[in-house]
């Protein structure tokens, strides 16, 4: 017996796995405004004072804290969260890394370093990628590295 698929034509792409897609003339741009809204709702951080850096300078945390324990599930839902958000919003990558390293056991120290990250994407609630569509204009890509060998307090 031979399955037979049918195809519609359902218009342009806008939304597609929690990903908002905006097609213009000039650009197309990836966000997720709305799962990052969600976010913050779901860690109680959406009345949060905005921020404008995602970690604080020179935050040194470790997997050998004793500060106190904290929700290891709420701690891994949201971090779980901010991992898929980064599809999207590169800035927060490096940030999104350093705190998935305390999954195992986080701490009040961990969590803060969260705090303080959703609270940044509170302020940039919007931001996403934008892929220019002009063909004459070629897409530059500007990377920067950051060389602390010793910023890892716990493998060095």
């Amino acid at each position: 017996m031979a399955a037979c698929f049918r195809m519609s034509n359902l218009g342009a792409l806008s939304y597609y796995l929690g990903i908002e897609v905006r097609q213009e003339k000039e650009e197309l741009t990836l966000g997720q405004s709305v799962y990052a809204s969600k976010l913050l709702e779901r860690s109680d951080m959406a009345e949060c004072k905005p921020c404008v850096t995602p970690m604080e300078e020179r935050v040194k945390l470790t997997k050998a804290s004793t500060v106190v324990k904290v929700d290891a599930t709420l701690y891994r839902s949201i971090v779980g969260g901010l991992r898929y958000l980064v599809h999207t919003r590169p800035d927060i990558a490096f940030a999104v890394g350093y705190i998935s390293r305390f999954i195992e056991d986080p701490r009040e120290d961990h969590w803060v370093a969260v705090k303080r990250l959703l609270c940044y994407i509170k302020g940039m609630v919007d931001h996403g990628i934008i892929f220019p569509k002009t063909g004459e204009s070629r897409l530059q890509l500007t990377v920067f590295s950051d060389a602390d060998m010793a910023g890892d307090i716990d493998r060095r």
